[in-house]
């Protein structure tokens, strides 16, 4: 992959925090695009995932734990929960000396690089559907969008594609953002909201 995961997933990190500080309190219990989640869900998964991966980067063991709602994960204060979760990944990140160091994943061992791709991708799409829920337009930054194709090229179709992970894509109009083209290859709706 010609993208730095590592800048990406630190940039993913700055995108999903501005979406998390514009939810308003009664936004949390609004319907995301992900089906059958809410705004609230899409942060416990969100939260969730982000402190394996920092756990991961940090060389510590993990057990992987499926929260159903994933919101229940989520204590206290949402942004605030958030806020402490990406603080520990940004410190995680930063002390990444090595691409290609191998970690043990709950996919496997994977190099640094390779383990990070996923959450990147994730941090910004998930952050397109929790602006979503809550009614707010977010364009994803051009740089975002090619790591995510690119990412995707490395992926077999049945692997991208089913239940949760990426719905089949959807069609959109010739006038279709950069943003909407990709929210739409997803299998999300991008004019959900």
């Amino acid at each position: 992959m010609s993208w730095d995961s590592l800048t990406m997933y630190s940039q993913g990190l700055d995108f999903f925090t501005g979406v998390v500080e514009s939810v308003p309190d009664a936004g949390w219990a609004s319907p995301s695009p992900c089906a059958g989640w809410t705004a609230r869900d899409v942060l416990g998964h969100v939260g969730t995932a982000t402190a394996m991966g920092a756990a991961i980067l940090a060389g510590e063991p993990v057990e992987v734990t499926r929260i159903e709602p994933p919101g229940d994960a989520v204590t206290g204060e949402p942004g605030r929960w958030w806020a402490q979760l990406a603080a520990t990944a940004r410190t995680a990140a930063a002390a990444v000396d090595d691409l290609e160091r191998v970690v043990e994943s709950p996919m496997g061992p994977r190099t640094v690089a390779e383990g990070l791709s996923f959450p990147a991708v994730d941090l910004f799409l998930h952050g397109w559907d929790l602006a979503a829920a809550t009614g707010t337009a977010v364009e994803l930054p051009p740089e975002a969008i090619a790591f995510t194709v690119e990412m995707f090229r490395e992926v077999p179709e049945d692997v991208a594609r089913g239940p949760g992970v990426f719905g089949p894509p959807l069609p959109v109009g010739p006038e279709a953002t950069a943003t909407a083209r990709l929210i739409a290859f997803t299998g999300r709706d991008p004019e959900h909201g």
